[in-house]
């Protein structure tokens, strides 16, 4: 499972839950690099180290043991590899951005615990680790969509040259019994937190949010079937400009068959309303959609003139919000818990705000902009799951225009 990490690469980032091997298989790459590479120099940081027991000096330590490789002196503070090399383990915090320089000859930083580290610190290491075919390694349990590990390798632009796998504990062949036993009690008793601790999704954030991250992972598929009918739903935000939230633009589709809800594609974005129209209309396309779901609290009558000014045939619903956002979005999270709803693969942002969505209201920052797209989208597909809706249905037209294009 990790064979396509052997391969040299400028970032390798492998993030999940517990007892996925991530820390063991960049251990034993470290002790493989400096056994077979004389003068080998990594460091293993981390945000904050106040000892070495935080580090993974005991882990490299015990695979230096396991492998039988020589060569390898272990000391108080650092490992010195063959060839006068040497693994040394250090926290970000204590760097300035004069001090870091001491590292720019390595050949690795692998950075543990990546969940934690700030964007300083990402800003200062990059261009630090510059020798020759230098490398970057991350290991981390996700823990917001905001962290700057994640905005970084999970981001609309993620790096080049580089590695990113989730991998969990299903796909370690060597997950011990006992780790088995701890999760199964998990599943059972510790539903909120599951997710996060062994699925590697993010930190559940709401106490009695009407989601949990075990009902979102039991229901995911990894392909979807014939679909009946298909719906893109968008949440216009309210403004354009630089810091307003972003336009909600999610595509669901209803099963031909067994007549399941599937979340199909997470097309939310920011920008003018002619960006996230010509977003709804590629989303539209990709999937042969039916209809545009979309709600008009902001702009009326021109967000459906934003649509129809980039294709004037493509119908559109429109949908007015008269009652809250958990009001709206109880009914959808009711066909979740039956197992009628189904994530085709991952949308890691959108769910993080279904996890934060409480009987009370929304807990989170800013607006739930993807939630509130997927609510109206399968509410579309299942209107008898709600009492009362105003809608109405417009005949397409060839009126042209822009809202604030």
């Amino acid at each position: 499972m990790f064979n396509d990490l052997l391969r040299p690469s400028r970032y390798k980032a492998l993030y999940g839950g517990r007892g996925s091997a991530k820390s063991h298989f960049f251990a034993e790459a470290m002790v493989a690099n400096a056994h077979g590479n004389k003068g080998f120099r990594a460091v293993c940081v981390r945000e904050v180290q106040k000892s070495l027991k935080e580090s993974a000096k005991r882990l490299i330590e015990d695979k230096i043991a396991v492998t039988g490789v020589d060569g390898f002196e272990v000391l108080n503070d650092s490992i010195k590899t063959p060839g006068g090399g040497v693994i040394t383990f250090q926290g970000m915090q204590d760097h300035t951005a004069e001090s870091i320089k001491s590292l720019e000859g390595f050949n690795v930083a692998w950075v543990e615990e990546a969940q934690t580290l700030s964007a300083r610190s990402l800003e200062m290491l990059r261009p630090t680790i510059r020798a020759p075919k230098s490398e970057l390694w991350f290991s981390w349990n996700p823990r917001s969509a905001d962290d700057p590990v994640d905005a970084f390798f999970r981001g609309p632009t993620p790096p080049e040259d580089a590695i990113i796998r989730r991998i969990n504990y299903d796909q370690n062949m060597f997950f011990p019994a006992e780790l088995e036993a701890e999760r199964q009690h998990d599943a059972k008793n510790n539903r909120d937190r599951y997710g996060h601790v062994w699925l590697g999704e993010y930190e559940p954030m709401a106490v009695g949010a009407i989601w949990d991250r075990l009902m979102i992972h039991n229901g995911r598929r990894e392909t979807a079937p014939t679909m009946g009918r298909i719906v893109v739903a968008v949440d216009p935000a309210g403004s354009s400009e630089p810091g307003s939230d972003e336009h909600g633009i999610v595509a669901v589709g209803k099963g031909d068959e067994d007549n399941h809800g599937y979340v199909l594609d997470d097309a939310s974005m920011k920008g003018t309303p002619r960006q996230w129209g010509e977003r709804v209309i590629a989303t539209y396309d990709r999937y042969d959609a039916d209809c545009v779901a979309a709600e008009v609290n902001y702009g009326g009558d021109m967000v459906e003139q934003t649509i129809k000014s980039i294709r004037p045939d493509v119908p559109v619903i429109q949908v007015r919000a008269t009652r809250g956002k958990h009001v709206r979005a109880e009914p959808i999270a009711a066909l979740y818990s039956l197992g009628r709803i189904h994530h085709v693969g991952t949308f890691d942002r959108l769910e993080d705000q279904m996890c934060q969505m409480t009987a009370a209201g929304y807990e989170g920052n800013g607006s739930p902009d993807r939630l509130d797209a997927m609510v109206w989208g399968m509410t579309e597909l299942f209107p008898q799951m709600v009492q009362t809706k105003t809608r109405t249905v417009h005949v397409p037209s060839l009126g042209t225009g822009g809202w604030m294009a």
